[in-house]
């Protein structure tokens, strides 16, 4: 349709104001901007300079809270402590040296720790802030914070370090925490951000180590807005870390506390466990160490003395110890040879003293013999040759089985580092190990804990329970404390006759007075202990020692004096606990070993210092004398309180 002269008219018109109107609001906001930035710069350049050279915007990581570590009653085992330090980021602080050099006016800095941030800040990004001292005293930090236009790039803060209320007590267990290393991020395919931090702190041994998922939690951040000496001018936004989650132990810390200060001057290590649930209530290695000194920086000094003493204290001697068992494993050959059906157990083999086999004579620790002994009293005067007879029947294979069904020669999965399998030898073992075939000598060796066989004080403590229970019960270090129900182990399916004979000779060892631990007996009703000693050889007496007039241990170096060992059960009639304890170089179990287990049994089922009347009335001034001279070394429960989370 054809528009009429009209119509083009208005149109022509219409179109002339909507362009007026569009061009005078393009004019307006023209207008505006130009306004706008002439203000800018004549009346706020000053400002706005301020902001572009002096002020930057800085990211930074906000390390998360860790976790706590406490004992199953809520003792604090490992927590946080306030701290006061001074960081500095390179690219603030433009020339480091003469920063550094002010800063240690200010504070104490050695020669050492100036030399460690240069290098952390020349490792380091620019950004990165690197911590210089730590530590300080409000007064340092307050110099510091006084002085802080000399010193550009330099911020005092605030933070928290790990420490351990109970220091030596656990740190076997819990293990100390240190600053992150290379290889700590080499191990990390993705390494946590806050990992980078220098300085930062993470778990190095022990549970520390083996929970640092759980423990650590994750970094928080935070925008700040800085000036050209690094001042913060304010806070733009923070996002808060996640706290690590704490961890609740299975331990009991008076019990390791009195468990650790009865090994007190001696190579030794004890466990108590729970023969139901597999609770460790008290896992201790003696001596032990501080673990206090590993995260404020341990000196050379100190450092050589824990390295280089003969009683190794660094290790743990209850994971990482391996020991011939002695005779605490012949439980487990009368087992096999029970199982294996080649006696019952009832019938008596005559002890000359010695035995012969294979043109080798083996010797029983009672070098007069026993004279005929059967399984019961075997068991409870640990006549060897009693057991050379029953392994020659039964064989290696049926004594490895059991063994291993007793939990012996096995790597228990719990959350401390470096826990040792152990040795269970077999045919096999010994083939690809020594390159020679199994000998009925070897048998004779095994079936007395002798030879090959090598166990740790945490598996004797296993094989103890699962005799007492008859349940392949697994040790337990952490516990849910909101847990309902207790774990319930399979059962071993030993014959109840079978395990009487065990249980009969385990309680004569210590209540006969032909038993091995006799002079160890619990007289207190209801706490009856049932047990084993054993003592591990480690060097023999050499002819030309014996000619020298050398006869016993006690003449020989420590060094080469034989292990004693000792475990046991507790209540005879009801049993709850299990104990095991090896001293290194003790000498004999009876002697080194069953005083330790007993003590230790005591405390473990009286909650705190044995009763005397517990002892028999001939050793009661003995022993109060024994326990007020320790009473010292313990901790009062007042300090266990004052510990809790």
């Amino acid at each position: 349709m054809k528009r009429t002269d009209r119509d083009k008219e208005l149109s022509k018109r219409t179109i002339s104001r909507r362009g007026l109107v569009l061009g005078g609001l393009q004019l307006g906001v023209a207008g505006a901007l130009l306004w706008r930035l002439r203000d800018m710069q004549l009346n706020q350049s000053e400002q706005f300079r301020l902001l572009a050279e002096e002020n930057r915007i800085n990211l930074r990581l906000l390390p998360p809270t860790r976790g706590l570590i406490l004992d199953r009653n809520g003792v604090l085992l490992a927590g946080n402590e306030q701290n006061y330090r001074v960081v500095i980021k390179r690219d603030d602080a433009g020339d480091i040296d003469l920063v550094l050099a002010r800063l240690a006016r200010l504070i104490d800095l050695s020669a050492e720790e100036v030399e460690r941030a240069r290098r952390d800040m020349l490792r380091n990004r620019p950004f990165v802030p690197v911590t210089v001292a730590e530590r300080l005293s409000w007064e340092e930090i307050s110099r510091v914070a006084a002085n802080a236009p000399a010193l550009p790039g330099v911020t005092p803060e605030m933070g928290l370090s790990r420490y351990y209320p109970l220091r030596a007590d656990t740190a076997h267990v819990v293990g100390y925490v240190g600053p992150v290393s290379e290889r700590d991020l080499e191990a990390l395919e993705t390494p946590d951000p806050v990992l980078l931090i220098p300085r930062f702190q993470i778990g190095k041994s022990g549970v520390e180590r083996m929970e640092e998922d759980r423990l650590r939690g994750r970094a928080g951040s935070q925008r700040v807005e800085v000036n050209v000496v690094g001042r913060v001018m304010r806070e733009l936004d923070r996002v808060e870390g996640v706290p690590g989650g704490n961890v609740h132990l299975t331990l009991d810390a008076t019990l390791q506390n009195y468990t650790l200060e009865r090994l007190h001057g001696q190579s030794a290590a004890a466990v108590v466990m729970d023969v139901q649930t597999g609770d460790i209530l008290a896992l201790a290695s003696g001596p032990s160490f501080d673990p206090n000194l590993f995260v404020r920086g341990i000196s050379t000094t100190d450092f050589n003395a824990l390295l280089h003493s003969d009683y190794r204290p660094l290790v743990n001697k209850t994971v990482q110890g391996m020991y011939p068992p002695g005779s605490t494993f012949k439980m487990v050959t009368a087992l096999a040879a029970l199982e294996a059906g080649v006696t019952d157990g009832q019938e008596r083999v005559f002890c000359p003293g010695h035995m012969d086999v294979s043109g080798n004579r083996f010797h029983c620790w009672k070098r007069g013999g026993h004279g005929r002994v059967g399984m019961v009293s075997a068991l409870s005067e640990s006549c060897d040759v009693y057991f050379y007879e029953m392994a020659q029947r039964c064989g290696i294979d049926k004594i490895n089985e059991m063994s291993t069904r007793l939990g012996l020669g096995l790597r228990y999965d719990l959350p401390i580092t470096s826990v040792a399998g152990g040795l269970n030898p077999t045919r096999e073992w010994k083939r690809n190990n020594r390159g020679s075939e199994w000998r009925v000598g070897d048998t004779v060796n095994a079936s007395i804990g002798q030879g090959f066989v090598l166990t740790t004080p945490l598996q004797l403590a296993v094989m103890t329970a699962r005799l007492a229970s008859n349940s392949a019960v697994l040790p337990r270090l952490v516990r849910d404390p909101l847990e309902r129900a207790q774990p319930q182990a399979a059962s071993l399916d030993l014959r109840p006759e079978w395990l009487r004979l065990i249980w009969r000779g385990m309680y004569e060892t210590v209540n006969d007075q032909r038993g091995t631990a006799y002079s160890s007996r619990v007289v207190a009703d209801g706490q009856t202990m049932a047990g084993k000693t054993g003592t591990s050889q480690v060097f023999s007496i050499t002819r030309a020692e014996r000619d020298a007039g050398i006869r016993r241990q006690e003449d020989l170096p420590w060094n080469r004096r034989n292990h004693g060992l000792f475990v046991s059960y507790a209540p005879y009639d009801a049993p709850r606990l299990a104990v095991s304890v090896v001293v290194e170089h003790g000498g004999g179990g009876s002697s080194a070993a069953a005083p330790l287990g007993r003590d230790i049994m005591l405390a473990a089922l009286n909650g705190g210092r044995p009763p005397l009347a517990a002892y028999p009335a001939p050793q009661r001034n003995r022993i109060q004398y024994e326990q007020d001279e320790m009473q010292e070394r313990l901790r009062r429960p007042e300090d266990m309180r004052l510990s809790r989370a």
